[in-house]
């Protein structure tokens, strides 16, 4: 959110829902249902549904009104191959501006990862994770990068959290995420960046196993 600029609830209300998956892809969003749900006139509904298409949370299909977009396999790969280049130079960045607190949170969240893997809380090991990338994020000081990399994250939060489940993932990427931690408290930022690309690297090529894992729909007989 660009600094100075208003909240809006109605926006964050209905970014929630589809973040938290009670809104879920391909779902028809009523302008009517959703003014009763959040308090708010069809009006301030019908732009904060506008907001969200510009973000690519959802889509306005002609004559039938707003849905949850649905993510391809495809465009999942094109978000994860932009993020790598992205997160990458924020790992960069945030190696060259660390400070002691900077420093201290990063050990706390990769001994805190570490513990959550060792104690199978994969839900618990998904919230760390999200907070390591916010967090080398702001260390950064790249809020233009941070500001694409949550509307990226925000578009692909489907296949994010198939990832987190993805059985044996969140030990495999244990180690890549603790290689990113300590290259940027090393303040080497060349082995920041490429920590950072290395596990994007991994997200790619796990995205298509978990895309042939999902359960394929039941077709009626005939």
């Amino acid at each position: 959110m660009p600094k100075g600029k208003p909240v809006d609830p109605v926006v964050t209300g209905i970014r929630d829902a589809i973040l938290g998956g009670e809104f879920v892809p391909n779902q028809r969003l009523v302008e009517a249902d959703l003014s009763e749900q959040f308090s708010a006139s069809r009006a301030s509904v019908r732009a904060a549904l506008f907001a969200l298409a510009n973000e690519g949370l959802i889509e306005r299909v002609q004559n039938r009104g707003a849905r949850v977009r649905a993510v391809s396999l495809a465009e999942a790969i094109e978000i994860c191959e932009l993020r790598m280049v992205i997160e990458g130079l924020c790992a960069a960045k945030a190696a060259q501006r660390i400070d002691g607190d900077g420093d201290a949170e990063l050990a706390a969240i990769g001994a805190a990862m570490r513990a959550a893997v060792e104690t199978g809380d994969v839900f618990g090991y998904s919230e760390l994770n999200q907070r390591l990338h916010r967090r080398v994020q702001e260390i950064s000081g790249q809020r233009t990068a941070a500001q694409a990399l949550e509307r990226l994250r925000a578009q692909n939060v489907r296949h994010q959290f198939r990832l987190a489940m993805h059985p044996g993932r969140p030990r495999q990427s244990l180690s890549e995420h603790l290689a990113i931690i300590e290259a940027i408290r090393a303040r080497n930022a060349d082995a920041a960046e490429q920590a950072a690309r290395a596990h994007l690297r991994s997200v790619l090529r796990t995205l298509p196993e978990i895309e042939r894992a999902r359960p394929k729909p039941h077709r009626a007989q005939t």
